[in-house]
């Protein structure tokens, strides 16, 4: 029996997330992908992140219905078998003989013959046990993802939450240390959920050509500029290829933003180039400056950054090769994603506690670095994407404590200018602070987690 290509495709972009840590957002469109069709496609992305946002649950279940422990079986093996269950469990519309027993060819295709008898008990064990999936109280009707998501929401401890909603236990804890129980929950149910592509319009009268490109929009959430895609695919507009409009998480707009405008710009660790897109956009007359360590990604901010006014260098931003005083600076350093596992659901799966020491060390060299480059009344906004105190406020306060020629300003004052300006349309600023500092909150609002901290050197 043949695999389905969008099988084939889901099994190959699993294997190698696992084997080489490699990152789904970025396999999906590879090159070789390219050619299926648009059904096959939305398959195999629904199987993919299915899989990493379901893992833990997966396992569990699967451990349930097999003589072996999972930690013995071939990766390969273990990869097919969460793919069938994944399908078991959620995918209602396939029937449950396809399931199994493409994922058994699938073992067969990855020349673990011995193990396709095993796998095949498996799965039909696993098949056979399906109805309890849902909460007792659902009905029999309900759809079985929204089933799960209310199973939850009845959660009263933290295990039962990490357990529930496919999450480590650590970061649970840390969450409902950090924000209490109720906002964890909502991190867990935003984290599970299919989250929605924002993007951003370069030019106000792209809306129009979006909508009859066949594109059905919203407003976005936070910001003017923003829209929401309720359906279709942008990527197959002309206004994308020609990089009038941008997939970017509004929360990630708003920290580009908050960097205001100057005459010499700084932006660390610029790749992709979402942020310095809008640096240039807001800044035409300004010189830019965008930094990235590695080449690979170095030329990907090139090709997608084409302002001619953004001079892209390859470097470390712990040691930048020059020496030139700027007044605006964004610091958006490398971080643990945290608060981005709606969209790299895998994060969860590959980091520990231990890496976020080592992180902080690293974000603290790169901030310290970046400060020394600001010309006196200049400003420096340091962000993340990650929901972590260590990434986070604990950077900013130790880094002020070692660079007393700084202060932190309240961003409550720059999102207020926003708002004067109508770029911001959040009436309650309150949802978009903890204290002095940015903090987007997954779940609470409909966005990304970021953190951003504006600095001023005095």
């Amino acid at each position: 029996m043949p695999v389905s290509p969008a099988r084939a495709a889901a099994f190959d972009i699993l294997l190698r997330i696992e084997q080489q840590d490699a990152y789904a957002s970025e396999l999906l469109h590879a090159r070789q992908y390219a050619n299926l069709s648009h059904p096959d496609h939305a398959l195999v992305t629904e199987l993919v992140m299915g899989v990493l946002r379901w893992r833990s649950l997966l396992d569990e279940r699967i451990s349930a219905a097999s003589s072996q422990k999972l930690g013995k079986l071939d990766i390969e093996v273990l990869v097919a078998l969460r793919l069938a269950a994944y399908q078991l469990l959620f995918l209602s519309r396939i029937p449950a003989r396809a399931s199994i027993n493409e994922s058994v060819e699938l073992v067969k295709r990855a020349r673990k013959r011995s193990a396709v008898p095993f796998a095949n008990a498996v799965l039909r064990k696993f098949s056979a046990t399906i109805g309890d999936v849902a909460t007792e109280d659902a009905s029999p009707s309900q759809d079985r993802y929204a089933a799960v998501l209310t199973a939850i929401s009845t959660a009263t401890t933290p295990a039962a939450l990490a357990q529930l909603s496919a999450h480590p236990f650590w970061l649970v804890e840390r969450w409902v240390h950090e924000f209490g129980f109720d906002t964890a929950k909502l991190i867990c149910l935003h984290n599970q959920s299919v989250p929605v592509t924002a993007i951003r319009l370069r030019d106000p009268s792209l809306e129009n050509e979006l909508r009859n490109a066949g594109m059905h929009l919203e407003p976005g959430a936070l910001l003017s500029t923003a829209r929401r895609i309720l359906s279709a695919d942008v990527t197959k507009t002309r206004a994308f290829a020609e990089g009038r409009v941008a997939i970017q998480d509004e929360a990630s707009q708003l920290v580009a933003l908050l960097v205001g405008h100057g005459s010499r710009l700084l932006d660390c660790c610029a790749a992709p180039g979402g942020k310095t897109s809008i640096l240039a956009d807001r800044n035409p007359d300004a010189t830019i400056i965008a930094t990235e360590l590695l080449p690979h990604r170095a030329r990907l901010l090139r090709k997608l950054v084409s302002a001619s006014n953004v001079d892209v260098v390859c470097a470390d931003a712990r040691k930048l090769p020059f020496a030139l005083p700027v007044d605006r600076v964004l610091v958006d350093v490398p971080c643990s994603g945290t608060g981005t596992l709606a969209r790299n659901p895998e994060i969860k799966w590959r980091l520990s506690p231990e890496d976020l020491t080592d992180l902080h060390s690293r974000q603290l060299e790169i901030l310290r670095s970046a400060m020394s480059h600001v010309a006196p009344r200049g400003r420096l906004v340091y962000s993340t994407c990650s929901l972590e105190l260590e990434e986070n406020s604990l950077v900013v306060e130790k880094a002020l404590a070692a660079e007393p020629s700084f202060h932190l300003l309240d961003c409550r004052e720059e999102l207020q200018r926003l708002k004067n300006e109508r770029e911001l349309t959040v009436d309650n600023l309150e949802s978009l602070l903890s204290g002095k500092y940015l903090r987007t909150i997954p779940g609470v609002l409909p966005v990304d987690g970021f953190f951003a901290a504006i600095l001023e050197k005095t």
